[in-house]
């Protein structure tokens, strides 16, 4: 899908245009700089290291990367929820005219559930067991707004109809265990809507569900944050799934972006040798039969990174050059990369 609405790494040039758009155009979410590291007895995990992310309103980005990209770290940067011994710093983290960073712990908790949601991979990570799916729901539209119990109740029902929940009013009735995984990820899911939040960030909510649900989780969502202009970060391991969801997709590798663009442009014309690796990857009716393939190698330890680019050991491109740590260039509209020997594989 086209859209005017785009997220992007850009140089200094370009964010002094994007200061000059009109205020509907002005960027919902706009980080440089970010860094999330551990300071542990054996060293400094560096999980996030130094990425920009922006997102305009209503956009959707793909965050995509295997396990250990840091992904889900960005995600719990960006919601405040990264705990000792992880610190988080960058040269800027606005959100909706927030400054993220200089945020107090009571205005953060404020602003989340409210502008800012977030939907984990587990739902017993929102949901309490111990209470009722209506209790749940209407303690967090009072939470952030001044209505009564019966408005907060109202609310809840029609968002619970909204992610295709059947007879909504007698589920709230129920405690979460008494659900199957797809209708607690739903509930999960309401939860993060019930506000009209900005954004959203749902980190791989659907891994667990089969694929059938899966797909209806993926077209309920698209669909609510199209209608309601909600921004959405949907992280994953699975670029198949953002693939039909994404407006935009940012690829992780070790902590760092290294690539990031349209996604039909990322998907169509991949210049990092990992982005097609990921490509490669998905499953496909032309290589039935055939081994799937499988990136040589596995993702290096965070506390000990090779010297200059992270993917080399892995990579089939790689020369002495990549000893040296490349940066992000621009290779076409809104399409960055960060690669020594970038381009489209012959």
């Amino acid at each position: 899908m086209t859209t005017h609405l785009q997220a992007s790494l850009a140089p200094q040039d370009e964010v002094e245009q994007d200061r000059k758009t009109p205020p509907e155009q002005a960027l919902l979410l706009d980080v440089r700089g970010l860094k999330t590291w551990f300071h542990t007895r054996e060293g400094v995990i560096k999980a996030v290291d130094g990425i920009a992310l922006q997102l305009k309103h209503g956009e959707i980005l793909g965050l995509v990367g295997e396990s250990g990209s840091g992904k889900s770290i960005t995600g719990f940067s960006l919601m405040g929820l990264v705990d000792q011994p992880g610190r988080v710093q960058a040269d800027r983290m606005n959100f909706n005219g927030h400054d993220l960073q200089t945020l107090s712990a009571d205005a953060y908790r404020r602003l989340r559930g409210a502008e800012l949601a977030m939907i984990f991979q587990d739902p017993m990570m929102t949901l309490n067991p111990t209470l009722r799916v209506d209790t749940q729901m209407i303690e967090a539209v009072q939470a952030h707004s001044q209505v009564s119990r019966k408005a907060a109740r109202a609310r809840s029902i029609e968002v619970l109809t909204m992610v295709g929940i059947p007879s909504p009013a007698e589920r709230m009735l129920v405690y979460p265990h008494h659900l199957s995984g797809g209708m607690r990820q739903r509930i999960a899911i309401a939860i993060a809507l019930l506000n009209s939040p900005k954004l959203i960030i749902a980190d791989e909510p659907t891994t667990a569900l089969d694929v059938t649900i899966q797909g209806q989780i993926l077209y309920e969502v698209q669909k609510l944050c199209r209608e309601m202009g909600t921004a959405l970060i949907w992280i994953t391991h699975d670029l198949a799934i953002v693939s039909g969801l994404a407006d935009r997709l940012a690829v992780m590798y070790a902590g760092r972006l290294v690539e990031t663009g349209p996604t039909a442009q990322v998907i169509g014309a991949a210049q990092h040798p990992y982005t097609q690796g990921l490509i490669d990857s998905i499953p496909s009716i032309a290589t039935r039969g055939q081994p799937l393939f499988q990136i040589p190698g596995s993702t290096p330890s965070l506390l000990n990174l090779p010297a200059g680019c992270p993917f080399q050991a892995r990579c089939y491109r790689a020369t002495a050059q990549c000893q040296k740590e490349p940066t992000l260039e621009k290779v076409g509209p809104d399409h960055w990369v960060s690669c020594w020997h970038k381009g489209v594989r012959a």
